[in-house]
Order: structure tokens, then C-alpha cells, then sequence
């Protein structure tokens, strides 16, 4: 018999934890065939080992999402329970910097994404919006900075969206850029408290920079994010994929269902993931709409996307 303690640091998260007559939790019970029970603000799970360590997992991305929203949905429950066939055991949480968010996979997808960047140099990550390419990269950038792996983290994206050049935007190369990587600092920002932030870029520990300023540079020690990945043309991703230095990790996320490069560009991602897929060292992930854990209806908005609007339209109304 083996077991399992999680604290519940909050009380009155236990109640939308477990449900409504504890229902979450017998759930968890019968799919696993494991005792769960609750004292002194801990979660126990005991049973044999394997299930224990699942049941475990499911409890602390639960417990996760409940920290995040004070709430559970029927959709959050369903879809992790759904990533669990009894033999998988999802990637273990992500050790940010702020001591109140804790990062963990919701699916299986996700989680063989984090170990694959964990045990390559260079990762691809390619699928829709919502999967969590961008943030669980961050997250596991600001783990290697927190466990000394790494000296800096540098954000990288293409800033070709709006078909403006960088020029025409006001301010200085932070302010042009801003817009570009908001979701890298949006994710950043709930990973590492505000005053600590600061300091990293003033100090130059995190670095945020547009992919045309790569050229001729070295990054030693470095965990090098290029999101958005798609817009890259394959010039410019040679370019970039060669700014390694030693002690680095590289990892490159993108939508390929959203590139906005002219019609007679290729896209970079598209090119480099034939190119380079079976190279020692080099890892790709290819995440799907079964890996979104946004709001439920993101799922069908890309679902939708991927067929023809008759298509679409005849599949709705069979429901």
C-alpha cells in the first residue's frame, strides 16, 4: 500500500475541489481504485503505487485550476480524467519562481510536451491556440533561471502581424516590441512577482527582442523562446536556430494554421520541422485541439476553422 499527501494550503478550496457531495472525488475513487480522504487541510491518496500516482496528478491539477478561478467546471474535471488511460503518469509541475502558482500539464499532450523540452536542446512545438505552447515554455524557462540551468531568458517573436515595420511604432525598442511579445510577458508576469521582474530586466536576465535583431549573435546559457514561429521565413529561422551557444535550450512554438507571411514566403516553422525532425537532440511536439485548456468553446472555434463553413454548418446541426 502506498500513499500520497497534498496540502491544501487554503480551506475553503476544498469544497470546489471535491464537489458537490464529493462527487470529484469519488470519481477519482472509482477510476483509479484508490482511497482519497481529507483531514487537517491535506489531501491522503493511498492505494498501489501507479494508481496513487495518477490520482495524485488529477488532485494537483484539479487543486491547480481551482487556485487559479476559485472554481471547477464539469469540462476541466472531464477533460483531465480523459488524459488518463491508466498507464500514463502526466509530467511532473513546473518550479516557477512566485511560490503561489503552481504550473502542472492538464493533458497528455501537454504533458509530453514539457518533457520533451526537458530532455532536449531544441524543441518544436506546433499546434493551435489555446494548447499552451507559449506559457508552459515560459514556465519552464523561469525553472531552469529559478534552478541556476540558465543565466537569461531571452523572448524572441517575429513582429509582423500588423504589416508595419518597427520603425513606424512610437517609443523606444521595448515599447516597439511590446505588442509583439505580450503573451510572453503576460506569462512571465504570473510566473515571477513584479519587483523581481524589474530587476531581471533591468539587469538584463530576461531579454525581449524582435527576431530580426538575432543576427550575428551568440546566446551561451541561455533558455531561448521563439513563439509565434510561424511568421519566421526560413532565412530567418536558419539565422536564429544558429544564435545557439553552449549550455543553451531553444524552444520554437507556432499556429501553422496562422501564417501571415506573404503567399510566396515559406513559412520558417513549416520548413525547419521537415528539415531537421530526426536530428539527435532535436525534439517535435505536435499538440491538438484535444490539448486546449481554454475556455471550452476555443475547442470548437478551431474545430470549426479546420473544416469548410458547409462542412462545419452540417456537423452543428447533427448535434
Amino acid at each position: 500500500m502506498f500513499e500520497a499527501t497534498i496540502p491544501l494550503v487554503e480551506s475553503q478550496l476544498a469544497l470546489p475541489l471535491f464537489g458537490p457531495r464529493d462527487q470529484n472525488l469519488q470519481k477519482i475513487r472509482d477510476l483509479f481504485g484508490v482511497a482519497v480522504t481529507h483531514r487537517d487541510g491535506r489531501i491522503r491518496v493511498a492505494g498501489e503505487a501507479e494508481a496513487v500516482a495518477q490520482a495524485a496528478g488529477v488532485l494537483e491539477q484539479l487543486k491547480t485550476i481551482v487556485e487559479r478561478t476559485g472554481g471547477l467546471s464539469d469540462d476541466d474535471l472531464t477533460r483531465i480524467l480523459a488524459g488518463f488511460n491508466g498507464s500514463t503518469v502526466p509530467a511532473a509541475s513546473i518550479d516557477v519562481i512566485n511560490v503561489s502558482r503552481r504550473v502542472t500539464p492538464r493533458t497528455p499532450g501537454q504533458a509530453a510536451y514539457v518533457d520533451t523540452i526537458r530532455k532536449r536542446e531544441l524543441t518544436f512545438s506546433v499546434g493551435p491556440a489555446g494548447t499552451g505552447k507559449t506559457y508552459l515554455a515560459v514556465a519552464l524557462a523561469v525553472e531552469a533561471l529559478k534552478n541556476q540551468l540558465v543565466r537569461k531568458i531571452v523572448l524572441v517573436r517575429p513582429a509582423v502581424e500588423a504589416g508595419e515595420s518597427l520603425g513606424f511604432l512610437p517609443g523606444d525598442l521595448l515599447a516597439k516590441i511590446n505588442p509583439y511579445l505580450r503573451p510572453l510577458l503576460d506569462a512571465l508576469h504570473e510566473m515571477i512577482d513584479f519587483d523581481q521582474f524589474k530587476r531581471f530586466m533591468e539587469q538584463d536576465v530576461i531579454e525581449v527582442v524582435p527576431l530580426a535583431y538575432m543576427r550575428g549573435r551568440t546566446l551561451n546559457e541561455s533558455f531561448i523562446i521563439l513563439d509565434e514561429a510561424q511568421n519566421a521565413s526560413i532565412s530567418q529561422m536558419k539565422m536564429f536556430l544558429t544564435r545557439m551557444g553552449a549550455d543553451s535550450k531553444i524552444v520554437v512554438s507556432g499556429d501553422v494554421t496562422q501564417i501571415d507571411l506573404p503567399h510566396h514566403q515559406g513559412s520558417g516553422l513549416i520548413d525547419a520541422v521537415e528539415r531537421l525532425h530526426g536530428i539527435a537532440g532535436i525534439g517535435v511536439v505536435h499538440l491538438t485541439e484535444q490539448d486546449i485548456v481554454r475556455h471550452r468553446l476555443v475547442q470548437e472555434i478551431v474545430r470549426a476553422y479546420d473544416q469548410p463553413p458547409s462542412k462545419a454548418r452540417r456537423s452543428r446541426n447533427r448535434r
